[in-house]
């Protein structure tokens, strides 16, 4: 079982994302399109056709190795401190459908021991003077901000295929959703990926990618991500408030106050780096002199909180690697959080009603709900970077 990651990365990978709400798929359609995907497994799997295969076998594979929770918890071979964090999950699960009213459904009631330390992988990309990530567009699902394989090296290849103006980072995964749409198939189960994550952060995550069963919203990975991380937020506070005990409190304490460090640091360089680019006056040359000052003050930075943490590594890889891709992947869970907070607190604090009023933000234009969440958050707006995968994942 792997430890728990300091933060998580959520995105949905493989491309079975609805418009607007997620609808189950008619199981003839998806049978076709299963069925067709499987047809061109001869197609290398980093583009193409091949891509789509590797990603719906990947799935496949995935759910094949899912069994349900009842069955792990009566399973006599099953260690007992597995047991444990199975129940716990369940309760969790339970708490999102009675206090959170998101979907009561399949997902989370089946568990896969994945043996690896990962579900799938992204790779993002942005230019050396932009946080703005390179984007792909798939059939249905529309544009995102990242690529997802089922296997490290297929996700390495492509990364590594990318033009060399492009700044890349390769990024383990523990969780997706598919949004529903396979509940008819057993639901998005519960993984070994996660399991062992702090009570408090394992029932962030399952809310968070319960949210995205409640809303997509096509070409709008912003929106989408904000969204479920909005709801993790409120979800997760709520869920410790009344539901964890007093071990639980204190383990999250822990791993909480370095997260928020962390993001305070990231939230600064993040900063700096936007306003060096979007200064049309600078020189490039004088643009990328500043971005290596910024990069290396962030390093010093980073090095000092470290020594403060005791010499915990958990961010060490992430740092490793960071640049312009990192950094605009952070900026898709984090920029309209705090809109997403304000609309919920405007609705009283009923998460059905924040639902509904969500739903109606996104029948509007791109840039009117953008223009709406910066408006709604402009007065609490806080950092709040993507989850970020742990050393002790790699």
């Amino acid at each position: 079982m792997t430890r728990p990651a300091p933060l998580r990365v959520f995105p949905p990978c493989w491309g079975d994302h609805a418009s607007g709400p997620a609808k189950p798929v008619p199981r003839r359609a998806l049978g076709f399109a299963l069925a067709a995907l499987l047809l061109t497994g001869c197609a290398g799997p980093t583009t193409g056709v091949g891509y789509y295969w590797q990603s719906a076998t990947g799935h496949i594979s995935l759910m094949r190795a899912s069994r349900p929770v009842d069955d792990w918890l009566q399973d006599a071979q099953t260690p007992a401190a597995l047991k444990a964090r199975l129940a716990t999950a369940q309760r969790i699960r339970t708490f999102a459908v009675t206090d959170l009213a998101l979907p009561d459904n399949a997902s989370y009631h089946r568990y896969a021991d994945l043996g690896r330390r990962a579900a799938v992988y992204n790779v993002v990309a942005a230019p050396a003077l932009s946080l703005k990530l390179n984007t792909w567009c798939f059939p249905v699902v529309g544009c995102v901000g990242y690529r997802g394989y089922f296997d490290e090296a297929n996700a390495r290849a492509f990364a590594a295929s990318l033009p060399p103006e492009l700044e890349v980072a390769v990024y383990p995964v523990p969780a997706y959703s598919t949004l529903g749409w396979t509940n008819w198939l057993g639901g998005d189960p519960l993984l070994s990926t996660f399991i062992g994550y702090p009570e408090g952060e394992l029932a962030r995550l399952i809310f968070h990618e319960l949210a995205h069963q409640v809303l997509y919203v096509k070409d709008d990975t912003a929106f989408n991500e904000s969204f479920a991380t909005a709801v993790e937020r409120l979800g997760g506070e709520r869920w410790l408030k009344e539901q964890a005990g007093e071990a639980a409190l204190a383990e999250y304490a822990v791993f909480d106050a370095r997260r928020q460090q962390f993001r305070a640091l990231t939230h600064s360089a993040r900063s700096a780096l936007q306003a060096i680019y979007a200064d049309d006056a600078a020189l490039d040359a004088d643009k990328l002199r500043y971005k290596a000052e910024v990069m290396a003050l962030f390093h010093a930075n980073y090095a000092a909180l470290k020594h403060s943490w005791g010499g915990f590594r958990g961010y060490d890889a992430w740092v490793a690697q960071v640049n312009n891709a990192s950094f605009g992947a952070q900026a898709a869970y984090a920029d309209w959080v705090p809109g997403f907070t304000a609309l919920f607190q405007r609705e009283g604090g009923d998460f059905a009603r924040f639902y509904d009023a969500v739903r109606a933000l996104a029948e509007q234009p791109h840039e009117a709900r953008n223009a709406v969440l910066a408006e709604l958050g402009s007065a609490t707006r806080f950092a709040e970077p993507a989850p970020i995968p742990s050393a002790s994942q790699r």
